[in-house]
């Protein structure tokens, strides 16, 4: 059970911190990108949208490059624990939230866009502010997109496997997420864990997903 009851937790516990810090910042640079111009704008747009196009391979490289001890992230890591955050299942976090957030952003951005100037202007004319107007107006009549970004950035993590790879190692015990599991006990020929984790990984997706559409028929009616 161990072989099976681990790879679940330690997924769950990766998507979940990985789609908190999703939401909050996704929301943030979609309204950014929605309701902002500003120099760089683009570069946003694509820097965010990257991972969605570049293989799992060059992701995951790019990113044991700034985790490791000489990088970027791994420096201040290393600088502020005094131990190194690569091959680590913190560093998987942070690989599971790369590659979701360019679905919550694509998503909610689409979803402020659709959202009537006009009302936020009469807001404005009420004497609020630009933040409580965000807050009262925009985003509540974007819930639809921001709830489907977020369930389809959490499916997005629990099944990431490329760039969660390179920055973990597949460390059983340590780092092992059952999509990293399922790869391991394919490749020594423990078809029965294979397919105990490949069956609950593909229920936890399909669920994810009627989540969403359910959601959005509500959100609906």
């Amino acid at each position: 059970m161990d072989s099976i009851l681990f790879p679940i937790l330690l997924t769950l516990k990766i998507s979940l911190l990985s789609t908190f810090f999703v939401f909050f910042i996704g929301i943030f640079i979609s309204y950014i990108l929605a309701r902002m111009e500003f120099r760089g704008r683009n570069t946003l747009e694509i820097l965010v949208t990257l991972p969605m196009v570049l293989p799992p391979t060059v992701l995951g490289y790019l990113l044991a490059l700034q985790l490791g001890k000489n990088g970027i992230i791994g420096g201040i890591f290393y600088e502020l624990t005094g131990s190194g955050i690569l091959f680590t299942w913190e560093a998987a976090v942070i690989a599971s939230f790369i590659v979701s957030l360019p679905l919550m952003v694509k998503t909610t951005t689409a979803a402020i866009l659709s959202v009537d100037r006009e009302l936020e202007h009469v807001s404005y004319t009420l004497g609020q502010n630009k933040l409580k107007t965000a807050l009262k107006i925009t985003l509540p009549l974007s819930k639809k997109g921001i709830i489907a970004g977020t369930i389809l950035s959490f499916a997005r993590s629990v099944g990431e496997f490329g760039a969660t790879l390179m920055v973990t190692g597949n460390m059983p015990g340590k780092t092992n997420t059952m999509s990293l599991s399922i790869y391991q006990a394919f490749q020594t020929g423990d078809y029965n864990l294979a397919n105990s984790l490949v069956l609950i990984l593909v229920l936890m997706s399909f669920l994810s997903i009627y989540m969403t559409g359910k959601l959005a028929d509500k959100l609906n009616s």
